[in-house]
């Protein structure tokens, strides 16, 4: 908790101007309980027009991605498992492209001033991208063609079969980007992992999706921890293996979606942040997965400081940032598996 805080606060006071803390909690609170502190409408557009839209879409992609993944990873038994290795992000961008190109004459028209409604279809078609990514890794990974059954030795065949079809999906978005008429910068920037939409309108559009997913896969976290012992231990300790599954992926599919509609392509989070927590706090996942939402917050925006930082004022993708950072974390963790 106390890291998310350092973030959040971080994230609101870095940048162009540097806004100090007081303007900031000053900011936060109805004016007569400001003290006497007097924000400029300079302060204040940058404060509630830039910053804080922008934290908070960040640390929910965060929350997002994290608690995803450590869902992701508990439904496989597999710490390699995340939604980006297993197709879901990509499946889920493909289907915010096309909802994008649908919608407009391209996604760089999209900007501040885009209608709530229309937003809100952007996830909506998302999942239902990554809802349909899953059950053809499951179709294709499983053994002999059992969608959802997955033995113990086979976990890897759901994940190479998450990475051709995620490989699939990107190429897909590639091509529906390449025939956008218009200025190609947004749709690049998003599919780098970007948070090229501004304003209140992507926090309200992905908020209900990414808190009723998070909620459910909070709630499953002793489904979680049975189910590590095997499908058929489950099985005779009362649980039902197929509808528990089903929850998770609906859950994990749900916030992996809402959460890449506006970030794009952004890696690592997922695998990294689960096993993070596995290694300093618990392996016990009714407490893992809350504490993976709140670093997987938190480690995203400190993240997204560096990205606006670094090379100012110019800004790095956000995606380019986390994969500087996880990959190096992944090819550790894929040695340590056994795989590499």
């Amino acid at each position: 908790m106390g890291l998310l805080l350092i973030s959040l606060w971080l994230s609101t006071a870095v940048g162009a101007v540097t806004l100090p803390l007081r303007e900031i909690l000053a900011g936060l609170l109805p004016v007569p309980l400001r003290g006497g502190v007097e924000l400029s409408s300079t302060t204040y557009a940058i404060l509630y027009q830039i910053r804080l839209p922008r934290t908070v879409l960040v640390a929910l992609v965060g929350a997002a991605l994290a608690g995803s993944g450590a869902a992701y990873q508990g439904l496989f038994r597999n710490p390699l498992a995340d939604p980006y290795l297993l197709g879901v992000a990509s499946g889920g961008g493909l289907g915010a492209v096309i909802a994008m190109t649908w919608q407009t004459q391209g996604a760089s028209d999209y900007a501040r001033d885009v209608p709530l409604p229309s937003l809100v279809l952007i996830p909506l078609a998302a999942f239902a991208g990554a809802l349909l990514t899953v059950v053809l890794v499951y179709r294709l990974g499983s053994v002999r063609g059992t969608a959802l059954r997955l033995m113990d030795s086979h976990t890897s065949r759901i994940i190479l079969a998450g990475v051709a079809i995620g490989a699939f999906a990107t190429a897909m978005t590639t091509f529906v980007m390449l025939r956008l008429q218009g200025d190609m910068y947004r749709p690049v920037a998003w599919m780098l992992g970007g948070f090229t939409i501004g304003g209140w309108g992507p926090v309200l559009a992905s908020l209900p999706f990414i808190v009723v997913g998070l909620g459910a896969l909070a709630a499953l976290g002793r489904v979680l921890n049975v189910m590590q012992f095997g499908e058929d231990q489950a099985q005779h300790m009362g649980l039902n293996v197929t509808r528990a599954r089903a929850a998770v992926i609906v859950g994990a599919s749900l916030v992996t979606a809402a959460a890449v509609a506006f970030s794009g392509i952004i890696g690592f989070v997922g695998l990294a942040v689960p096993h993070a927590v596995r290694l300093m706090w618990t392996h016990d996942y009714r407490k893992l997965v809350p504490l993976s939402i709140l670093l997987g917050a938190g480690g995203l925006l400190l993240a997204d400081v560096l990205a606006r930082t670094l090379v100012a004022p110019q800004e790095i993708p956000l995606g380019v940032v986390t994969a500087a950072l996880g990959a190096p974390f992944f090819l550790y963790q894929l040695r340590r598996s056994g795989l590499g």
